[in-house]
């Protein structure tokens, strides 16, 4: 854990931690990616048509789109041509960008080739600002000390906002080095970085999967976390919020894979996939329900094939909106 002592910028003692409205990808070239398979022990393959994987993909996206909408979410929906270059993991958004009340969108180095070209902020600004939100100002995440260094944004960090603390599980697709720059630029006071290890030996590909903070909750599967880091890591949550602890099996079925949200009304709304929200214990969903409106979504071709769920999914959007004259 690190404390941060000299920062480029205050980070927004107003930021809200839970977004009012996300970016969402269609899975126009959705499939199995060999390329991420490499270090995602999430991903598995089905014996489907590539096309038949693609079709249903389709579908639960735009269910999640309606179900969000429904809720009183606003999702700005970036177009994908089927032409582009084909990025089969196009759908999980969140791993490229990030935003801040200020104006600030980040951009961010991807492990993989097939998802580096995922990356448009041309597009990405212009469904913004359709939307009504406005871009001030564009950086690009990168290392002076490595030619090859990779930090995937809100997938291999996760943000307390309210605390200015970031979480992060290192591995290959979270460079600790490219992490603390980053966090220094934002105005992040602190950094509580860890090593993992699942039964398999391997570490946890991206943070959000294994864990997942709200305004005053946290959920995380303390057991992957290298165990002279552990308490820290949980003693750290736990300093204002309430810890909901999940199994590696739990971890396996996306628990960790949620997010808090705040509709157009103010409601809590705390999103999950359907297979997560049938493998939290009921006391386990108790207690989240103090915390906001449970909502399970139906993503379950694209969490098998793709190793990531619902909040893999949302890039979330805490932007301006334009002024009005």
């Amino acid at each position: 854990m690190a404390f941060l002592a000299s920062c480029d910028t205050q980070y927004p003692l107003t930021h809200p931690h839970a977004a009012s409205a996300v970016v969402m990808v269609p899975p126009v070239h959705f499939k199995f990616n060999a390329q991420t398979s490499e270090d995602n022990g999430f991903q598995h393959a089905l014996a489907l048509p590539d096309e038949e994987v693609k079709t249903r993909a389709m579908a639960e996206f735009n269910n999640m789109v309606m179900t969000l909408r429904r809720h009183g979410i606003d999702v700005v929906v970036m177009e994908y041509p089927d032409s582009d270059p084909a990025t089969p993991d196009a759908v999980f958004p969140n791993n490229w960008f990030s935003t801040l009340p200020s104006g600030e969108l980040y951009l961010y180095p991807m492990a993989c080739p097939n998802r580096q070209l995922e990356v448009k902020p041309e597009r990405l600004m212009a469904a913004l600002d359709k939307a009504g939100y406005a871009v001030n100002h564009v950086h690009k995440v990168k290392c002076h000390d490595k030619d090859e260094a990779f930090l995937e944004s809100t997938g291999a960090m996760v943000i307390d906002h309210l605390n200015q603390r970031v979480y992060a599980a290192l591995s290959h697709r979270c460079d600790s080095i490219l992490l603390t720059e980053w966090a220094a630029k934002v105005g992040m006071r602190q950094v509580v970085s860890f090593n993992t290890e699942m039964s398999d030996g391997n570490p946890v590909y991206h943070t959000n999967v294994m864990m997942a903070v709200g305004e005053a909750f946290a959920v995380v599967c303390d057991e992957v976390i290298e165990p002279a880091q552990r308490d820290l890591v949980c003693n750290t949550l736990s300093e204002d919020k309430t810890l909901v602890s999940i199994s590696e099996a739990q971890m396996n079925r996306l628990c960790g894979n949620i997010l808090q949200l705040r509709n157009r009304h103010g409601e809590s709304l705390i999103v999950m996939s359907l297979s997560a929200y049938s493998a939290f214990t009921e006391d386990q969903k108790r207690t989240l329900r103090q915390f906001g409106k449970l909502v399970p979504i139906d993503v379950n071709t694209i969490e098998t094939v793709g190793g990531g769920s619902v909040r893999c999914m949302m890039g979330e959007i805490f932007l301006p909106r334009h002024q009005t004259v």
